[in-house]
């Protein structure tokens, strides 16, 4: 059997950066202290869910992949040997920025990156505001822990994300989250084991939880938590993490489950994208 240890994380604004990547830091650390072979922080996990508002100063948490955030926790995932996704906002050029998960693998390399494809424009998610939409497709990464994906919050309600990254070989996904109470709800339990079992692999989906008021006052809302990990039959992997508390999640991924569930339901065999041309058109 094939086992790969992954921690997840969730945790609330503490009001300021730099004990956001002090927190983060020393979650990487108890996580591979605890036999974690790969962590994934929650979207946009060194700042608060800006978001909520629009306004230009959140602009000014954006950085390039080769700077010094990605830089610091590059150095600790090759201390710790543990591959790691972080959930950055991007700056590719002065004025354009991205919603981006970098992938550092276990021995400090950048193997890639993924930037979020679908922004949503909502009450209090005014994403376009401050992002552009991805322009990377869905890649797949090999890493020392296996074939990576990576899709980013929103994203998680367009199935045709999921089914790219299996056809690129995923064999795990992370989903990093900033999803509060109201119409997600019942998606958060639904769309990630539907993605799993579609795909025949590995879902881990960290969310922000707790209120942000600390930042926003009375326009805060409350992230409600509960990560969780799925495996390729849309089962739960151990219990969903605390709705009110800051934690990290460990879960154990037997990954010959992914060759399992393929064999046993023929999905990507019985595909018939010659019948979806509907789909493609804009």
């Amino acid at each position: 059997m094939t086992t790969v240890r992954a921690a997840i994380t969730q945790t609330t604004w503490t009001g300021d950066k730099a004990s956001m990547l002090d927190r983060h830091e020393q979650f990487a650390r108890d996580a591979a202290a605890d036999g974690a072979q790969v962590v994934c922080f929650q979207e946009l996990f060194y700042g608060p869910y800006f978001g909520i508002t629009q306004d230009k100063k959140y602009y000014r948490y954006a950085e390039p992949v080769d700077g010094p955030i990605v830089e610091r926790f590059a150095a600790v995932a090759k201390e710790l040997g543990t591959v790691m996704v972080l959930p950055i906002y991007e700056e590719a050029q002065t004025g354009v920025y991205y919603n981006t998960a970098v992938l550092v693998d276990a021995d400090g390399t950048v193997l890639g990156t993924y930037r979020k494809n679908h922004i949503p424009h909502v009450e209090k998610f005014w994403e376009k505001f401050y992002f552009r939409p991805g322009n990377l497709g869905y890649p797949v990464f090999d890493s020392a822990v296996g074939k990576v994906g990576m899709y980013i919050c929103y994203d998680r309600h367009f199935p045709e994300g999921w089914r790219e990254l299996g056809l690129n070989g995923a064999h795990m996904v992370f989903n990093p989250n900033a999803t509060k109470p109201g119409l997600s709800n019942r998606l958060w339990e639904v769309e990630g084991p539907c993605a799993a079992v579609a795909n025949g692999y590995f879902v881990l989906q960290p969310n922000r939880v707790g209120r942000e008021d600390n930042e926003y006052g009375d326009e805060a809302v409350s992230f409600y938590g509960t990560s969780q990990v799925i495996d390729p039959r849309g089962n739960f992997v151990g219990a969903l993490g605390s709705s009110e508390h800051e934690e990290v999640l460990i879960r154990d991924l037997n990954l010959d489950m992914v060759q399992e569930m393929r064999d046993d339901w023929q999905f990507y065999r019985d595909r018939r994208p010659d019948s979806y041309e509907g789909i493609s058109a804009p």
